[in-house]
Protein backbone atom coordinates (compact mmCIF):
# COMPACT_ATOMS: atom_id res chain seq x y z
CA UNK A 1 0.00 0.00 0.00
CA UNK A 2 1.50 3.31 -0.69
CA UNK A 3 1.60 6.64 1.44
CA UNK A 4 -0.31 9.70 0.80
CA UNK A 5 1.91 12.50 -0.11
CA UNK A 6 1.97 15.57 1.62
CA UNK A 7 1.11 18.91 0.39
CA UNK A 8 0.55 22.32 1.40
CA UNK A 9 -2.92 23.94 2.29
CA UNK A 10 -2.48 27.47 0.85
CA UNK A 11 -5.19 28.64 3.87
CA UNK A 12 -2.12 28.45 5.98
CA UNK A 13 -1.36 31.54 4.29
CA UNK A 14 -3.97 33.07 2.88
CA UNK A 15 -3.04 36.89 3.97
CA UNK A 16 -0.19 36.18 1.44
CA UNK A 17 -2.00 35.24 -1.22
CA UNK A 18 -4.19 38.31 -1.83
CA UNK A 19 -2.40 38.96 -5.21
CA UNK A 20 -1.14 37.50 -8.04
CA UNK A 21 2.49 39.47 -7.15
CA UNK A 22 2.21 37.87 -3.57
CA UNK A 23 0.77 34.24 -4.67
CA UNK A 24 3.86 34.38 -7.42
CA UNK A 25 6.27 35.19 -4.17
CA UNK A 26 4.23 32.48 -1.75
CA UNK A 27 4.44 29.71 -4.09
CA UNK A 28 8.21 30.19 -4.62
CA UNK A 29 8.88 30.02 -1.03
CA UNK A 30 6.12 26.83 -0.43
CA UNK A 31 8.85 25.17 -3.47
CA UNK A 32 11.64 26.08 -1.85
CA UNK A 33 10.74 24.69 1.68
CA UNK A 34 10.19 21.36 0.00
CA UNK A 35 6.58 20.93 -1.26
CA UNK A 36 5.07 20.04 -4.52
CA UNK A 37 1.86 20.50 -3.99
CA UNK A 38 -0.95 22.92 -2.57
CA UNK A 39 -4.59 22.92 -1.96
CA UNK A 40 -5.30 26.35 -3.72
CA UNK A 41 -7.94 28.31 -0.81
CA UNK A 42 -8.62 31.73 -0.20
CA UNK A 43 -7.16 33.08 -2.88
CA UNK A 44 -8.12 37.06 -3.74
CA UNK A 45 -10.25 37.34 -6.86
CA UNK A 46 -7.10 36.52 -9.86
CA UNK A 47 -7.46 35.11 -13.15
CA UNK A 48 -6.50 31.22 -12.66
CA UNK A 49 -4.69 31.31 -15.81
CA UNK A 50 -2.42 33.31 -14.54
CA UNK A 51 -2.49 31.02 -11.22
CA UNK A 52 -1.84 28.26 -13.71
CA UNK A 53 1.23 29.96 -15.18
CA UNK A 54 2.93 31.05 -11.63
CA UNK A 55 2.23 27.29 -10.39
CA UNK A 56 3.86 25.58 -13.38
CA UNK A 57 6.50 28.22 -12.95
CA UNK A 58 7.42 26.82 -9.60
CA UNK A 59 6.34 23.45 -10.65
CA UNK A 60 3.71 22.87 -8.44
CA UNK A 61 0.92 20.72 -8.86
CA UNK A 62 -2.32 22.06 -7.34
CA UNK A 63 -4.05 18.49 -6.09
CA UNK A 64 -7.28 19.73 -4.71
CA UNK A 65 -9.33 22.92 -4.14
CA UNK A 66 -11.71 24.61 -1.44
CA UNK A 67 -14.84 26.22 -3.42
CA UNK A 68 -17.61 28.44 -2.26
CA UNK A 69 -20.98 26.98 -1.96
CA UNK A 70 -22.56 29.60 -3.51
CA UNK A 71 -20.35 29.46 -7.24
CA UNK A 72 -20.90 25.06 -6.42
CA UNK A 73 -24.79 25.77 -7.06
CA UNK A 74 -24.94 28.89 -9.54
CA UNK A 75 -21.05 28.60 -11.75
CA UNK A 76 -20.40 24.87 -11.70
CA UNK A 77 -19.48 24.84 -15.41
CA UNK A 78 -17.28 27.24 -14.59
CA UNK A 79 -15.52 25.25 -11.57
CA UNK A 80 -15.40 22.29 -14.05
CA UNK A 81 -13.31 24.54 -16.45
CA UNK A 82 -11.23 25.74 -13.63
CA UNK A 83 -10.10 22.59 -12.60
CA UNK A 84 -9.80 21.02 -15.70
CA UNK A 85 -7.51 24.06 -16.58
CA UNK A 86 -5.01 23.24 -13.36
CA UNK A 87 -5.80 19.31 -14.06
CA UNK A 88 -7.26 19.37 -10.46
CA UNK A 89 -9.33 16.20 -10.03
CA UNK A 90 -10.64 17.09 -6.11
CA UNK A 91 -13.10 19.56 -5.65
CA UNK A 92 -13.71 20.86 -1.35
CA UNK A 93 -15.86 22.65 0.28
CA UNK A 94 -14.63 24.01 3.44
CA UNK A 95 -18.30 23.61 5.11
CA UNK A 96 -21.64 23.76 4.31
CA UNK A 97 -24.01 26.81 4.92
CA UNK A 98 -24.83 27.53 8.69
CA UNK A 99 -28.52 27.63 7.62
CA UNK A 100 -28.24 23.54 7.05
CA UNK A 101 -26.61 22.48 10.18
CA UNK A 102 -29.04 23.87 12.69
CA UNK A 103 -31.03 20.35 12.57
CA UNK A 104 -31.13 16.84 11.13
CA UNK A 105 -33.59 18.33 8.43
CA UNK A 106 -30.83 20.56 7.22
CA UNK A 107 -28.25 17.81 7.03
CA UNK A 108 -30.48 15.90 4.84
CA UNK A 109 -31.08 19.02 2.52
CA UNK A 110 -27.47 19.45 2.19
CA UNK A 111 -26.53 16.01 1.45
CA UNK A 112 -29.33 15.81 -1.47
CA UNK A 113 -27.86 19.16 -2.94
CA UNK A 114 -24.50 18.43 -2.75
CA UNK A 115 -24.31 14.96 -3.89
CA UNK A 116 -26.25 16.05 -7.06
CA UNK A 117 -23.67 18.62 -7.55
CA UNK A 118 -21.19 16.06 -6.90
CA UNK A 119 -22.55 13.61 -9.33
CA UNK A 120 -22.40 16.54 -12.19
CA UNK A 121 -18.94 16.86 -11.16
CA UNK A 122 -18.15 13.02 -11.38
CA UNK A 123 -19.95 13.06 -15.34
CA UNK A 124 -16.99 15.74 -15.74
CA UNK A 125 -13.99 13.07 -13.96
CA UNK A 126 -14.02 15.26 -10.86
CA UNK A 127 -14.75 14.64 -7.16
CA UNK A 128 -16.56 16.57 -4.24
CA UNK A 129 -14.57 16.13 -1.21
CA UNK A 130 -16.33 17.58 2.10
CA UNK A 131 -14.06 19.43 4.67
CA UNK A 132 -15.46 18.85 8.48
CA UNK A 133 -15.25 21.39 11.46
CA UNK A 134 -16.08 20.51 14.41
CA UNK A 135 -19.80 21.49 14.72
CA UNK A 136 -20.64 18.73 12.12
CA UNK A 137 -20.02 16.16 15.76
CA UNK A 138 -23.62 18.36 17.22
CA UNK A 139 -25.84 15.42 17.83
CA UNK A 140 -29.32 15.19 16.85
CA UNK A 141 -31.28 12.32 18.30
CA UNK A 142 -28.03 10.53 19.19
CA UNK A 143 -26.41 10.97 15.86
CA UNK A 144 -23.79 13.30 15.17
CA UNK A 145 -24.08 15.64 11.74
CA UNK A 146 -21.04 14.17 10.50
CA UNK A 147 -23.16 10.63 10.46
CA UNK A 148 -26.02 12.16 8.91
CA UNK A 149 -23.79 13.20 5.77
CA UNK A 150 -22.14 9.79 5.64
CA UNK A 151 -25.60 7.95 5.65
CA UNK A 152 -27.75 10.64 3.49
CA UNK A 153 -24.85 11.48 0.52
CA UNK A 154 -24.14 9.67 -2.32
CA UNK A 155 -21.36 7.31 -1.62
CA UNK A 156 -20.44 7.27 -5.18
CA UNK A 157 -19.62 10.68 -5.89
CA UNK A 158 -19.85 12.15 -2.94
CA UNK A 159 -15.97 12.01 -0.85
CA UNK A 160 -14.91 13.36 2.30
CA UNK A 161 -11.48 15.81 3.22
CA UNK A 162 -11.27 14.21 7.17
CA UNK A 163 -9.47 17.43 9.37
CA UNK A 164 -7.60 15.92 12.21
CA UNK A 165 -7.81 18.42 14.58
CA UNK A 166 -11.96 18.98 14.27
CA UNK A 167 -12.28 15.57 14.40
CA UNK A 168 -10.40 15.81 17.69
CA UNK A 169 -12.33 18.99 18.87
CA UNK A 170 -15.21 17.84 18.38
CA UNK A 171 -14.78 15.15 20.76
CA UNK A 172 -14.51 12.17 18.01
CA UNK A 173 -11.27 10.17 17.12
CA UNK A 174 -9.64 11.09 13.86
CA UNK A 175 -8.46 7.29 13.31
CA UNK A 176 -11.78 6.17 13.55
CA UNK A 177 -13.18 8.83 11.23
CA UNK A 178 -10.58 7.89 8.88
CA UNK A 179 -11.32 4.40 8.87
CA UNK A 180 -15.21 5.60 8.83
CA UNK A 181 -14.96 6.96 5.41
CA UNK A 182 -12.95 4.23 3.36
CA UNK A 183 -13.46 4.09 -0.47
CA UNK A 184 -14.62 7.93 -0.13
CA UNK A 185 -11.64 9.73 1.05
CA UNK A 186 -8.18 10.57 -0.86
CA UNK A 187 -7.76 13.96 0.81
CA UNK A 188 -6.85 14.33 4.35
CA UNK A 189 -6.22 17.72 6.02
CA UNK A 190 -3.02 16.76 8.43
CA UNK A 191 -3.39 19.72 11.31
CA UNK A 192 -2.17 18.88 15.15
CA UNK A 193 -3.44 20.06 18.35
CA UNK A 194 -1.66 21.63 21.76
CA UNK A 195 -2.91 23.11 24.70
CA UNK A 196 -1.92 26.76 25.74
CA UNK A 197 -0.76 28.44 28.59
CA UNK A 198 -4.38 29.00 29.30
CA UNK A 199 -5.11 25.54 29.24
CA UNK A 200 -7.01 25.82 26.04
CA UNK A 201 -7.22 23.99 22.61
CA UNK A 202 -4.41 25.55 19.91
CA UNK A 203 -3.61 24.58 16.56
CA UNK A 204 0.30 23.33 16.18
CA UNK A 205 2.42 22.68 13.70
CA UNK A 206 1.89 18.67 12.63
CA UNK A 207 3.75 16.93 15.38
CA UNK A 208 4.26 19.53 17.70
CA UNK A 209 1.11 18.58 19.34
CA UNK A 210 -0.94 15.18 21.00
CA UNK A 211 -2.08 13.74 17.69
CA UNK A 212 -1.53 10.02 17.44
CA UNK A 213 0.26 10.41 14.22
CA UNK A 214 1.84 7.44 13.72
CA UNK A 215 -2.25 5.41 13.98
CA UNK A 216 -3.32 8.22 11.87
CA UNK A 217 -0.93 7.58 9.05
CA UNK A 218 -1.36 4.48 9.24
CA UNK A 219 -5.32 4.81 8.74
CA UNK A 220 -4.59 6.77 5.85
CA UNK A 221 -2.22 4.54 4.25
CA UNK A 222 -5.28 1.78 4.84
CA UNK A 223 -8.03 3.14 3.03
CA UNK A 224 -5.38 4.96 0.39
CA UNK A 225 -5.43 8.24 0.92
CA UNK A 226 -3.46 10.05 -1.87
CA UNK A 227 -3.04 13.52 -0.29
CA UNK A 228 -2.16 14.45 3.58
CA UNK A 229 -2.72 18.38 3.25
CA UNK A 230 -0.85 20.62 5.89
CA UNK A 231 -3.09 23.21 7.08
CA UNK A 232 -2.87 25.77 10.38
CA UNK A 233 -5.24 27.99 10.68
CA UNK A 234 -3.34 29.60 13.66
CA UNK A 235 -0.09 30.31 13.69
CA UNK A 236 1.82 30.96 16.46
CA UNK A 237 5.08 32.07 14.25
CA UNK A 238 5.58 33.23 10.54
CA UNK A 239 2.87 30.66 8.85
CA UNK A 240 5.74 29.79 6.15
CA UNK A 241 7.68 28.26 9.00
CA UNK A 242 5.08 26.74 10.50
CA UNK A 243 4.48 24.78 7.35
CA UNK A 244 8.35 23.63 7.36
CA UNK A 245 8.02 22.71 10.35
CA UNK A 246 5.46 20.30 9.74
CA UNK A 247 6.79 19.07 6.59
CA UNK A 248 10.22 18.31 8.45
CA UNK A 249 7.99 16.23 11.19
CA UNK A 250 6.16 14.45 8.63
CA UNK A 251 9.45 12.90 6.46
CA UNK A 252 10.41 11.90 9.89
CA UNK A 253 6.91 10.29 10.20
CA UNK A 254 7.94 8.61 7.19
CA UNK A 255 6.03 10.71 4.36
CA UNK A 256 7.23 12.76 1.69
CA UNK A 257 5.57 15.60 -0.65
Amino acid sequence: MSKPRVGAQLYTIRQFTKTLEDIAASMKKIKEIGYNAVQVSAFGPVDPHRVKEIMDAEGLTICATHIAYDRLKNDLQGVIEQHKLWNCKYVGLGAMPQEYAKSAEGYVKFAKEASDIARVLADNGLRFIYHNHNFEFMKFDGVTGLEILLNETDPEVFDFEIDTYWVQAGGANPVDWIKKVKGRMKVVHFKDMGVDSNRQQMMTEVGEGNLNWPDIINACVEIGVEWALVEQDICQRDPFESLAISLNNLKKLGLNP
